[in-house]
């Protein structure tokens, strides 16, 4: 009965968190008085029942806040941050975002400093893409918000411009044997709105694409 209860409380606690990891749960679980290696056995049930998914390895989010938070993109840009860290929302799911492109979107596409690399898990699909060190910028922090009671959460995303840019240059191998005129007629092929992206915007756009192309 005590085992009972005290896995019913560890997971009481967990469920608040927007993810959490196994030396989180470990901390919880000394506060209920229980071994690592129990906790690590209430996990492996936790994940069984589906009342915890994995994310990645020792990485998790609890299925009662996916379930109250699915529906919000907020909370898989949140995600896409930390599953792979350093990170930035772009591409099709930045530019979809900005309503610059009506195309369907089935993952979350980032790019990040380290290797490319797919997840896919319970809470979506989450693409990243590696790109140079020295391209790794013009991204902001979009900070969450209470809104009607609802919370909302941070996130780093490519500016519009940098994103349209990120998508192209994986998509030519990095502008490779591509003219300008090239790059317009690829923009209208994707029916991308680059009309929608105000000048600022799309002047950076061309500006970033002067280097390769």
């Amino acid at each position: 009965m005590k085992s009972r209860k005290s896995k019913k409380n560890l997971l009481e606690q967990i469920k608040f968190l927007p993810h959490f990891g196994k030396n989180t749960v470990y901390q919880l679980g000394k506060h209920l008085g229980l071994k690592d290696s129990t906790v690590d056995t209430y996990i492996s049930r936790f994940l069984k029942y589906k009342e915890i998914y994995r994310l990645k390895n020792g990485l998790y989010i609890s299925s009662d806040f996916f379930d109250k938070n699915k529906n919000d993109i907020s909370y898989s840009f949140y995600l896409a941050n930390i599953i792979r860290t350093p990170s930035y929302v772009s591409s099709w799911a930045a530019l979809q975002y900005y309503n610059l492109t009506t195309e369907a979107i089935h993952s979350v596409t980032s790019v990040t400093t380290k290797v490319t690399r797919d997840y896919l898990t319970k809470a979506g699909n989450f693409s990243y893409q590696s790109i140079n060190k020295e391209l790794f910028s013009d991204f902001s922090l979009v900070k969450g918000e209470f809104a009607s009671q609802v919370r909302k959460f941070d996130f780093f995303i490519a500016s519009p411009s940098k994103a349209l840019f990120d998508l192209l240059y994986f998509r030519t191998n990095q502008f490779r044997g591509v003219t300008p005129e090239g790059v317009k007629k690829m923009i209208e092929e994707l029916r991308i709105d680059i009309d929608e992206m105000n000048k600022e915007e799309r002047d950076k756009f061309y500006s970033m694409i002067k280097i390769f192309i």
